[in-house]
């Protein structure tokens, strides 16, 4: 058994700061803002105004954010307007570049990293927080201008008249989604700050109708529905004393399910525009026979070839018919579709789409403030409001997508690296201690377990002999490294697969 340091030190905040510091310096990502950085932004101290292009004003409409609970960096907004033909729904999106203007010092920093990276005790932001928590941030009771995402959703969940434009908005309510997510279920009160605005409780369940018609429509076509487990972190003062699990609800939903549409509508307005775009794509899986297999172990046939809408009929009945491993079949499901990818769209060439969501056409237009990506496509929006040029060129544009493919692969890997020795530390008490777990992993590279409380994975270093995927066995938990993030079980003699 090895102990790396004593209690007081391993359940301290700073701890994982300090790993989570490194991690990004491994990686090659920027954890600090430079001087030049820091001096540009000395020089703003107020939100944008009016910008050059017409602007609505649009600040009496009810505007909400709904976001995570200790979210302060609010990118979107959004309304519904009831229609004969359906529902408008208005979406709002922060006009960062209004402030940050492209190859500013604070834009080229952000170019480093290209997106917010978080891990559990600290929050690296793509852009400083002077911006991203205010200046560029639609807060609470706060006008700003903003790029406006119209469409209307029709009874049948698709897409009527869409538009974008410039307007001045104004947030009437700060929501979260656990809270919101309750009152729409039924489960829980209604949160105080929409019975403080006149109608915002009649205008979110407009909304909510919309998106649920959205969300059918997307899935009739093939959109895939996951389910993995994501935990929060709990701390009290700076002792991490719990690993919660983050679950999706019907707010996050209709958030989701807002966001897609409108990057769907910007993708468009783009190319109608004859600007290129940045858009993110899963392209057809490589590895589809090995899905088809796993779908064989599971009693279920898939055709020979890729069929998004298929894979989703499958992923659907297993999770009804065994929704305690759902979470592990949709982890290898989307391991083996492969990672996502930015790629340049020019007018009038043919783009791969979104083989995940079933949409051909998808931008990243609506989380300027954590997302690079989603910058260079507010540039390229307004530049299209205004009847210009597109500001990048076609090289400039695959640099910049090759740069944030590659850049989110490496935040996503000090994510993961920095939960998992969370996840050590908070067992770094229990050594010795035995649980009930599921196998997730069994290869050349090793065989890997997951516990369900706290929710959490590790290695097998003993008794993985005969042993695979999806068997339940009790384990004991035989060694951490929180430097690491290393967790070693080991399987109890006499606790056989079941």
């Amino acid at each position: 058994m090895k102990k790396i340091l004593n209690m007081d030190e391993l359940q301290n905040k700073t701890l994982l700061q300090n790993i989570a510091r490194q991690a990004m310096l491994d990686r090659g990502l920027q954890p600090d803002f430079p001087a030049d950085t820091l001096a540009q932004l000395a020089t703003l101290n107020t939100p944008a105004a009016k910008g050059d292009a017409p602007t609505r004003d649009l600040r009496d409409l009810i505007w909400c954010s709904i976001d995570n609970d200790d979210s302060l960096d609010l990118d979107q907004l959004s309304v519904a307007v009831p229609q004969a033909n359906g529902t408008k729904i208005l979406v709002a999106v922060a006009d960062v570049d209004a402030l940050v203007r492209k190859d500013t010092p604070i834009d080229l920093h952000a170019q480093q990293n290209t997106t917010s990276v978080y891990t559990p005790a600290v929050i690296f932001s793509m852009l400083p927080e002077k911006l991203s928590t205010n200046l560029t941030s639609l807060n609470d009771h706060a006008e700003r201008v903003a790029v406006v995402i119209e469409y209307v959703v029709l009874a049948d969940g698709s897409l009527g008249d869409s538009d974008v434009y410039q307007a001045l908005v104004c947030n009437h309510a700060k929501l979260a989604y656990n809270s919101a997510a309750a009152w729409l279920d039924g489960t829980g009160p209604m949160p105080a700050p929409i019975g403080l605005v006149k109608g915002l409780d009649d205008n979110l369940r407009l909304q909510d109708a919309a998106a649920r018609r959205l969300r059918k429509l997307r899935h009739a076509h093939g959109a895939l529905e996951f389910q993995t487990i994501e935990v929060r972190p709990v701390f009290a003062d700076d002792k991490l004393t719990d690993l919660k699990p983050e679950e999706t609800n019907r707010a996050k939903q209709l958030i989701e399910d807002f966001m897609i549409a409108a990057n769907g509508v910007v993708a468009r307005f783009l190319a109608a525009k004859k600007l290129p775009s940045l858009r993110r794509v899963v392209r057809i899986p490589e590895r589809w026979d090995r899905i088809v297999e796993l779908a064989v172990q599971k009693g279920y046939s898939l055709p020979k070839d890729p069929d998004s809408a298929a894979l989703n009929v499958f992923l659907v009945q297993a999770r009804d018919k065994d929704p305690l491993h759902f979470p592990d079949l949709s982890l290898s499901v989307i391991k083996l579709l492969g990672s996502g990818e930015y790629v340049v769209e020019i007018p009038g060439e043919n783009a791969p789409g979104h083989f995940g969501l079933a949409v051909r056409d998808y931008s990243h237009s609506t989380a300027p403030n954590r997302r690079y990506p989603d910058l260079i496509t507010g540039r390229l929006v307004k530049a299209a409001l205004a009847g210009n040029g597109s500001p990048y060129n076609r090289d400039e544009l695959q640099v910049l997508a090759q740069r944030c493919t590659q850049k989110e692969d490496d935040v996503k890997k000090v994510e993961r690296q920095v939960d998992k020795s969370a996840a050590a530390l908070l067992l770094s008490s229990h050594i010795g201690a035995q649980f009930d777990a599921i196998v997730t992993g069994a290869s050349d590279k090793g065989t890997f377990v997951r516990i369900t409380t706290p929710p959490v994975e590790g290695k097998l270093v003993a008794g993985f002999q005969g042993v695979d995927v999806g068997d339940k066995i009790r384990v004991q938990l035989v060694e951490v490294d929180v430097q690491r993030g290393f967790i070693d079980f080991k399987r109890m003699n006499g606790a056989g697969r079941r």
